[in-house]
């Protein structure tokens, strides 16, 4: 799934821009600007980071006005779509999910999306020795789902279940995964069983409320759980997975590794071209996360 639809010209002369942001709406949790500032310090970048809130319906004319001395943008909740309908050229991963989260812009002000948090997924599951996995389980259906079918099928998936409050949810899930050639299969919150997997990925907001049996029966058969939420912790998923004894990691791991997926893309260009001193890249931007 590497490289572009349709790569971005011109990226030779981007080192004049210096301008970077967030956007979303609500933007001030956002752990972007740490992130990215520790990354360009260890680079000896002289770029800017900034946060700013926008919303939805102003994504299109606020990315309109931006000038030359603009580079590109992460974008988060709720924009992704607005940015993905935005961009000029996507990526792979951009493209099977419907969904952009990096905007580089090239200098004729043209804006190429890509999607980092595919690659955010894997490369966290595989800080928990995930290498691979033939069957694993979603919770919940939103945006991020889409991406965690994209990742789960690149560490090699050929079933995944989806348990979702309503069932015709699933369907744009359903149809990513008939693209991969994985069996996408929508599985009622009020199952009462669950088959064994050994990967759980929650996408349910942070503040939403899991009835305790089924938190309980999920936890019980949900092997290694991502929850990608970071905000709002412990969640009830989280608990529950304590409770039983099970591994829960909190969405700090998916935040860091899509974001190192942005500098990338930022410094080079490219998603798949790694950064000059990488290693000391990823310890200073974990290092600004975890000393929060």
């Amino acid at each position: 799934m590497a490289g572009l639809v349709r790569g971005p010209p011109g990226l030779g002369v981007l080192i004049e821009r210096t301008r970077l942001a967030v956007w979303g709406d609500p933007i001030a949790h956002s752990r972007s600007p740490q992130l990215h500032a520790a990354a360009y310090d260890v680079l000896g970048l002289g770029w800017t980071y900034e946060r700013r809130r926008v919303a939805a319906s102003e994504l299109s004319s606020t990315l309109g006005s931006l000038d030359e001395s603009w580079r590109g943008l992460s974008v988060t909740f709720p924009l992704k779509g607005e940015a993905f309908a935005a961009a000029g050229t996507l990526d792979r991963r951009a493209e099977l999910t419907g969904a952009v989260n990096t905007l580089l812009i090239d200098p004729t002000g043209r804006p190429h999306g890509f999607n980092t948090d595919v690659g955010g997924i894997v490369r966290a599951l595989q800080d928990d020795g995930i290498e691979a996995v033939a069957h694993a389980r979603l919770v919940g259906a939103g945006a991020t789902a889409a991406s965690a079918v994209v990742a789960l099928a690149e560490l090699g998936a050929e079933r995944i279940d989806v348990v979702a409050r309503r069932p015709g949810a699933t369907a744009p899930l359903e149809a990513i995964g008939e693209r991969l050639g994985v069996d996408v299969v929508a599985v009622p919150f009020a199952a009462a069983d669950h088959d064994d997997v050994a990967v759980t990925i929650a996408t349910l907001p942070g503040e939403a409320v899991v009835p305790a049996a089924a938190a309980r029966s999920l936890a019980a058969h949900g092997g290694l759980l991502m929850d990608v939420v970071y905000g709002h912790w412990p969640t009830a998923l989280s608990r529950a997975w304590e409770d039983a004894g099970r591994t829960a990691r909190s969405g700090l791991g998916m935040l860091l590794h899509q974001a190192v997926l942005q500098v990338r893309v930022f410094a080079t260009g490219q998603v798949h071209t790694p950064l000059a001193d990488e290693d000391a890249v990823l310890v200073a931007m974990r290092q600004a996360v975890t000393d929060d």
